[in-house]
């Protein structure tokens, strides 16, 4: 009863986007529902937790330099 699309709706789906977005921004969008999908799924595995956990160590451990660290 709970069927994925047939390729008949796909393809249906795919000739109404191109209608909608056009020629030059159907790759932009696929390309950015790519991103969006592969973010989620990272979520939902927990790997953007890591990363920014190893992220925050990295940026601590550095020191700081630049225009705005004085030195007395």
């Amino acid at each position: 009863m709970l069927e994925g699309p047939s390729p008949a709706h796909l393809v249906l789906i795919l000739v109404i986007a191109l209608v909608v977005l056009g020629p030059g921004k159907l790759p932009e969008a696929g390309a950015a529902l790519g991103r969006a999908l592969h973010g989620f799924r990272d979520a939902m595995d927990g790997k953007d937790e890591a990363a920014a956990a190893d992220g925050d160590r990295a940026s601590s451990d550095a020191p700081r330099t630049g225009p705005d660290v004085t030195t007395a």
